[in-house]
């Protein structure tokens, strides 16, 4: 399992844990007076009550076949009575005989936003199979109480384009304005990153810009193009700032991956850099090459990789 999916599936326990005893205890109230259709729908409005974040609850028979109406905030949706709901995905793991199930995520039919479905199963006094208790739930509803998930600090390669790998013999690097004055542009941009606040920098060699984000405005990000980078003075347009004691690159590191950029742009007249970005908070460098194909690397990592590297068959980046 990826970190990503491990975080999410520790979301989907603390919630199905949430769920199981109001579940289950409505449920019980249901099989009381099943299959009384008026008494069912009283007992979902009144299980409302105990599942402050479900949207909607219905009652299935054993062919899942809905038997009630919705049951919402708004009231009883009657017209919802009497359909199949066999198909939908929700209730694979409860058609397969689990006592409670959480789906995973998926966009609603009607609303067209995330959700999610519960369904537990509901068993007569001798433990045979009456229906199933439905309760959906809209993502925006539920409480925020999920972590933060971490980016893992590991290389992550990724494939472009196709067309793009397919023809990449059939082109050759051009020259742009920020390749004739690469020193001067990297110079200025180390600067801007160790003196002036930009944590987050993307350069696009090809095109000759770069776009900025700072500690200061994180949220709105700058661009600038080649005018603009050849001028030292782009230096007065942002305020001083202290390098931040918690980057995980530090500043002295800034040179030498800018210096790499710089070197894997003009490694090859085929095979070269396009864009080339940095974030000093989260310390990975992103790479994305003529080919399209685009790597995500600690800094650490970069750095320890030569040019040679990028150029041999075993690991070329549009493999």
């Amino acid at each position: 399992m990826t970190d990503l999916q491990q975080s999410i599936d520790r979301q989907r326990q603390i919630l199905k844990g949430w769920l199981a005893g109001p579940l289950a205890h409505l449920a019980e109230t249901c099989r009381k007076v099943w299959p009384d259709r008026p008494a069912l729908e009283a007992c979902l409005m009144e299980g409302l009550a105990e599942l402050p974040y479900a949207k909607y609850l219905y009652l299935l028979d054993a062919q899942a076949r809905q038997i009630t109406a919705n049951a919402s905030r708004a009231g009883l949706l009657a017209e919802h009575f009497g359909r199949d709901r066999g198909d939908r995905p929700y209730l694979a793991e409860a058609l397969a005989g689990a006592p409670l199930s959480l789906s995973g995520a998926y966009i609603s039919r009607n609303a067209r936003r995330p959700s999610l479905t519960a369904v537990q199963r509901i068993l007569d006094e001798n433990g045979a199979l009456l229906g199933y208790l439905g309760a959906d739930f809209d993502l925006r509803e539920l409480p925020a109480t999920q972590a933060l998930y971490q980016q893992p600090e590991q290389w992550l390669q990724m494939r472009g384009d196709p067309s793009i790998r397919a023809g990449l013999f059939h082109q050759q690097r051009v020259t742009s304005p920020m390749d004739e004055h690469i020193d001067e542009v990297l110079a200025l941009l180390t600067e801007l990153i160790t003196q002036h606040g930009v944590f987050h920098a993307k350069v696009h060699f090809s095109s000759s810009r770069v776009t900025l984000w700072l500690m200061d405005d994180p949220y709105r990000y700058r661009l600038h193009g080649f005018d603009d980078l050849s001028d030292p003075n782009l230096c007065f347009a942002y305020p001083r700032r202290e390098y931040p004691a918690d980057a995980v690159i530090p500043a002295d590191a800034i040179p030498k991956i800018l210096d790499v950029f710089r070197a894997l742009r003009f490694m090859d007249e085929t095979l070269y850099l396009r864009a080339g970005t940095l974030n000093i908070f989260n310390g990975i460098v992103a790479l994305t090459f003529s080919c399209d194909g685009s790597h995500y690397m600690p800094w650490r990592e970069f750095l320890e990789k030569s040019v040679d590297f990028w150029l041999g068959t075993s690991a070329t980046p549009c493999v």
